[in-house]
């Protein structure tokens, strides 16, 4: 007998949830969270999963009470036996923790692995990981999905001519070329140096940049020093437009502000991290339908490379 989908959502995530439920077909399943005066938290599955296949929707920007909640979660489904038990990660925290580089340092990804897989996860489902080799950290499969599939038809949408792709860092050069090599564009690599986290001291690029309409591709935003400094300069070298198309909008500290204050024409994200407030400047895509169409496919054993076009 095949096992019911059952899909449930941590208190993060809930708004999209419940359109990635929508999108399935069924209801989003009942959680309650008790939290006590001091700050600790119980939660609870309201309905019972025994023998289902659990799908526990749970992006894991900070605080951290966010990823010990889907801990939590993933835990009381185990109890409650469960079928299968599969983390939907839409935005997977602690990602750019993804190596030892600098001594006496911690590898937050590889830890953030360790305690899904200790509390019982039986799959994981998530969307552009800072960095592929993440994937290696899990002793369970992983489903990898690629916000491509949704910013790439809207790229083309715009029409640009004289489009060229461009990477904010030279980590990002192998997004940036997925992309150029499919649009058949040009590439350009910005250079940045930096002496601490969050701040870029100074910048370049490679490649052609003047009368270009230069669209920036990345995982993550977090403070926006990057993105907006690389769009000033392209545009003080001569570009005629810069766009971004950014997966996660993690948008700390003064973000929203130096984003207004830039000379980008647009940024475009997905709803994985919802945004703190609304922007001009700001357009989100939303990732339910892809996100509820993988979870069609897994639950059927059905492939899910058509959704990977590039």
């Amino acid at each position: 007998m095949e096992s019911q989908v059952k899909i449930f959502a941590g208190s993060s995530s809930k708004y999209l949830a419940e359109k990635i439920a929508k999108s399935f077909g069924q209801p989003l399943g009942n959680v309650s969270i008790l939290k006590f005066s001091d700050g600790e938290f119980q939660v609870s599955f309201e309905e019972t999963v025994r023998g289902s296949d659990v799908y526990i929707i749970q992006s894991t920007f900070p605080p951290s009470d966010n990823l010990f909640e889907l801990l939590l979660l993933v835990d009381a489904a185990k109890r409650a036996s469960a079928n299968q038990i599969v983390a939907v990660l839409p935005y997977f925290g602690m990602a750019r923790q993804d190596r030892k580089d600098q001594p006496r340092v911690a590898i937050g990804a590889k830890l953030v692995a360790n305690l899904l897989s200790a509390a019982g996860v039986t799959r994981i489902i998530t969307m552009d990981l800072h960095a592929d080799q993440i994937q290696g950290f899990f002793e369970v499969p992983v489903d990898h999905l690629y916000a491509s599939s949704i910013f790439l038809p809207y790229i083309q949408s715009l029409n640009l001519p004289n489009l060229s792709m461009a990477a904010p860092d030279m980590g990002g050069a192998k997004r940036a070329n997925a992309y150029a090599k499919f649009l058949k564009s040009e590439i350009v690599i910005c250079y940045k140096q930096r002496t601490r986290a969050n701040v870029v001291d100074s910048m370049t690029a490679i490649g052609e940049i003047e009368g270009r309409n230069i669209v920036l591709v990345d995982d993550l935003i977090d403070t926006g020093g990057t993105l907006t400094k690389a769009a000033d300069m392209m545009l003080d070298r001569g570009a005629a437009s810069v766009r971004a198309v950014i997966t996660h909008p993690v948008l700390s500290g003064k973000a929203y502000d130096s984003i207004e204050k830039s000379k980008l024409t647009e940024l475009i994200v997905t709803d994985t991290i919802p945004l703190k407030r609304e922007s001009s400047k700001i357009k989100v895509l939303s990732v339910a339908d892809l996100f509820a169409n993988v979870l069609h496919r897994v639950h059927n054993f059905e492939s899910i490379s058509s959704h990977f076009i590039c």
